[in-house]
């Protein structure tokens, strides 16, 4: 196997393209060392945990693969020795990347070894699916919205519209919500728990066509809701969103091993 031009590049290389592209130059051997460069022994254990990561996507465990790895690793020793010559691991950059990447690497290690002694059971998926499911409920909205500063200005228009004029009109030219004056106030389809609780709550009560006639006050400023349709919602099944709820549940248990931590801590 050749060096790579832009060694950069190919290290950077997932190694089943390696093993792809250009054939392994010899096995590697049953026992002991996988290789020896300028007498220097390129332990198996790397080329196990090289192996490990290929089958993670997807690669076949078998006697190409290792001996594709097995290239791979020469090739990185090889570099690395030229490397240490140069005097490059001595450099400031260097050393500061190489402490970040070794810190990187404890890091996951412990974060992997704390989930396997603290896993997201079943029963925890279960619960979380069953809140998001009752908080979502069975039903989505179609509704349109002006967003006005004032109290006053909300009173104005909903006088506006009690005489006759259109509410897409009055959200064009009044409200400051940028994302849906141009269409008419139109918010698309949702369910109420995507809004605020005072919007939400005043929505849900509206019948289709009406809109509130009393200015509906969030944390944004005053609104008027109109209540274009409603329709019943499917919620997908636990199978379908279990994976999402998994990861979900793992990145919170991971945000609550780091709070616990930095609160013992003593940080100056």
């Amino acid at each position: 196997m050749k060096l790579r031009t832009c060694l950069a590049c190919a290290l950077a290389t997932p190694l089943l393209a390696l093993a792809q592209s250009e054939p392994a130059t010899q096995p590697v051997p049953k026992e002991g060392p996988v290789a020896k460069v300028n007498g220097v022994a390129v332990p198996r254990a790397r080329l196990d945990f090289m192996v490990q990561q290929q089958a993670a996507r997807g690669a076949p465990d078998n006697e190409q693969t290792r001996a594709a790895m097995r290239d791979e690793l020469v090739n990185r020793e090889i570099v690395a020795q030229e490397a240490q010559k140069a005097g490059i691991a001595k450099q400031p950059d260097v050393q500061t990347r190489l402490d970040i990447a070794r810190q990187q690497v404890i890091i996951d290690a412990y974060v992997q070894d704390y989930l396997k002694k603290h896993p997201v059971a079943d029963a925890d998926v279960q619960k979380e699916y069953d809140r998001v499911k009752a908080q979502q409920g069975d039903k989505e909205y179609k509704a349109r919205h002006i967003l006005v500063e004032t109290e006053d200005q909300a009173k104005g228009l909903i006088t506006d519209l009690k005489k006759g004029a259109k509410f897409e009109d009055l959200a064009a030219k009044n409200s400051k919500d940028p994302g849906t004056k141009d269409r008419g106030g139109d918010l698309d389809w949702n369910v109420p728990s995507v809004f605020d609780k005072q919007f939400s709550d005043a929505m849900v009560k509206l019948e289709k066509g009406k809109y509130t006639e009393a200015p509906i006050r969030t944390r944004f400023g005053y609104h008027v809701i109109q209540l274009d349709d409603v329709r019943q919602v499917k919620f997908p099944a636990l199978a379908e969103v279990k994976p999402r709820i998994q990861q979900q549940l793992v990145q919170n248990k991971v945000e609550e091993l780091v709070r616990g931590l930095r609160a013992k801590a003593k940080v100056e």
